[in-house]
């Protein structure tokens, strides 16, 4: 058995032992498995019932490590990621105004075109026609929106008719939860405790019932089901097919989970010879994941805990699947974790996302201000794309007022024109 085992996920070309990835893909499991009470959440902003939306949250993230498991053989986890989950919300649905079925097309569509570029030589084209600033703005920008978003939901900041926005009464019991659970998490993560999000969530949820927020009087009434996930599965609504403001959506949502991607496999993978393929998996689980009912996955950052732990195989991220299935069972439980016991996971995922700005060339004003200008309208205009469109259609007009434009490539006119028809024409 050991030796099918290892003939299967090529453990000896990748020079690593069963019992090693098998602790790998424990490790990475353990780290990643917040995403299963954190995605529903937000998806059930969209109006996607929580329990399904959780449901689907788990299944994406079992097709997406077999994918990863056996079509690239790579170490890496795909699940629902955290910047992506708030695209599909707040910009695909809140910003475009399309229903969650819809969005669930547009992910659907975005996905095949993402795998028919893995197929190309696209791929490399692109990485090296779009400015880093720009794909490192990108990521930043999510990171603040998502930051921005957890202190909203946690009830540390609420609205102000004089400032937009203000700080909350601390005394307030969700406020309160958000900053003592914050107090909890931040050591945990600093001292890089196993699971410290999931032990973060936890804590969290047993301080707002000790401050009254959550209900434990009816946990004697949870079963699992999957009655009610049927109105998720295959549910998308190809309606808007036609409609400019819906192809809008599509690219903006490409661009997102392009980029991303691109550079977070680039950025773990401990041999990039499987980065096509790991690409192409990435790509096969986002339209598994439509049809599924979930949000886009990706290429997780907490897969860098499993490589650390010695991870180089498909066999990481298979165990890390396999232990996504008991969880199916759990599902019910957690309905009751408060937001605001969620709220410090996405200040802290905020944090770790927007640490790709040292890597934008501050002192060159051309490349500086569209980056500082993508990641300034994000969280200020609560829509991701609106940061993007902002961003890639400064890029060349400060380059061409200063005389630089030889430094601007094909891609970046025609990512600036469709932002521009964006703005004029589809808002």
């Amino acid at each position: 058995m050991n030796e099918r085992v290892k003939d299967l996920f090529q453990i000896r070309d990748n020079e690593t032992t069963i019992r090693t990835e098998m602790l790998a893909g424990l490790t990475s499991f353990i780290t990643i498995a917040y995403i299963i009470a954190v995605n529903g959440a937000i998806l059930s902003i969209a109006g996607m019932p929580y329990e399904a939306a959780t449901i689907a949250t788990v299944l994406s993230s079992i097709v997406g490590c077999m994918l990863m498991a056996f079509w690239a053989k790579s170490p890496l986890i795909l699940a629902p990621g955290m910047g992506d989950n708030a695209f599909f919300v707040f910009t695909l649905v809140a910003s475009f105004g399309l229903t969650w079925q819809q969005a669930l097309a547009a992910a659907c569509i975005a996905g095949v075109m993402f795998f028919c570029i893995s197929l190309t030589k696209g791929v490399t084209y692109l990485s090296q026609t779009i400015p880093v600033s720009m794909i490192r703005a990108l990521t930043a920008g999510i990171g603040l929106f998502i930051g921005f978003l957890g202190l909203k939901n946690g009830g540390v900041i609420v609205p102000s008719e004089s400032t937009f926005v203000q700080l909350a009464s601390l005394r307030d019991p969700h406020a309160l939860t958000t900053i003592l659970t914050l107090a909890i998490v931040v050591p945990l993560f600093l001292r890089r405790v196993k699971g410290n999000f999931l032990i973060g969530i936890i804590a969290g949820t047993l301080i707002g019932g000790c401050l009254g927020i959550v209900d434990f009087s009816n946990m004697d009434n949870f079963t699992f089901s999957m009655a009610g996930y049927d109105s998720l599965l295959f549910a998308f609504d190809f309606s808007q097919f036609s409609s400019f403001h819906f192809w809008i959506a599509v690219f903006s949502l490409l661009m997102v989970i392009l980029f991303s991607n691109m550079g977070a496999q680039l950025g773990m993978l401990p041999d990039n010879s499987k980065f096509r393929r790991s690409f192409q998996a990435n790509a096969l689980s986002i339209v598994a994941a439509s049809m599924l009912g979930c949000s886009p996955t990706t290429t997780v950052a907490e897969s860098a805990t499993g490589i650390a732990a010695g991870g180089r195989s498909g066999l990481t991220p298979f165990i890390a699947g396999l232990l996504f299935i008991p969880a199916l069972f759990v599902v019910p439980i957690l309905k009751m974790i408060p937001n605001a016991a969620i709220a410090p996971v996405l200040i802290i995922v905020g944090c770790f996302m927007i640490q790709g700005v040292k890597d934008i060339q501050w002192d060159d004003l051309t490349e500086a201000f569209p980056a500082f200008l993508m990641m300034l309208m994000m969280p200020l205009s609560f829509s991701i794309v609106n940061g993007i469109a902002f961003g890639f259609i400064a890029y060349p007009i400060v380059k061409i007022v200063t005389g630089r434009r030889s430094e601007i490539t094909a891609a970046m006119y025609g990512i600036a024109v469709l932002f521009l028809i964006y703005f004029l024409l589809g808002q």
